[in-house]
């Protein structure tokens, strides 16, 4: 199935389906635009954080965009409080469209424990915003919904636990 500037088309490497680029993007540029079909009482596998203890499923083709521990997109949340995806350098014809769930999840509860992406610096599990090195989290400013670094302030007041309820 083909949109503007993509198009949903299996992987290929058993990971299932993805969005893969149909023309060039420019870093800086939105890829694909997000949307909430619907809130969510709880998180689940398919669920995107919005806030403390507030979860969302996407509708459109933001859901399935797959992970990457060296993605090409981050995330910039638009006026709905849906995660957009913004390329995070040139991304080319034909190239999977990807992303760091930790851009927009606190916490990574209902994954697989082995990631899948392949990248060359894999941290081997798909990890939450709270688990991140301090060095990704550098790598990644500006393309992350804002809610984590406020969630992250909040952990060195409060309950940590309480950030995922």
């Amino acid at each position: 199935m083909r949109h503007a500037g993509y198009e949903l088309s299996v992987t290929g490497d058993g990971r299932g389906e993805g969005l893969f680029a149909t023309r060039r993007f420019k870093p800086g540029e939105v890829v694909v635009v997000g949307a909430i079909e619907r809130r969510l009482p709880e998180n689940h596998s398919h669920a995107t954080q919005v806030g403390i203890g507030q979860y969302v499923l996407l509708g459109g083709f933001g859901s399935k965009v797959n992970h990457s521990c060296d993605p090409n997109c981050g995330v910039r949340v638009n006026a709905s409080g849906a995660p957009d995806l913004v390329a995070r350098r040139n991304i080319e014809p034909g190239e999977e469209i990807t992303f760091d769930y930790a851009m927009r999840n606190y916490s990574i509860e209902h994954f697989p424990s082995s990631c899948l992406c392949g990248a060359a610096g894999c941290r081997r599990t798909i990890t939450g915003w709270k688990d991140l090195p301090p060095d990704r989290k550098a790598a990644y400013q500006g393309l992350v919904a804002p809610y984590l670094l406020n969630l992250e302030q909040e952990t060195s007041s409060c309950d940590p636990d309480r950030l995922m309820r």
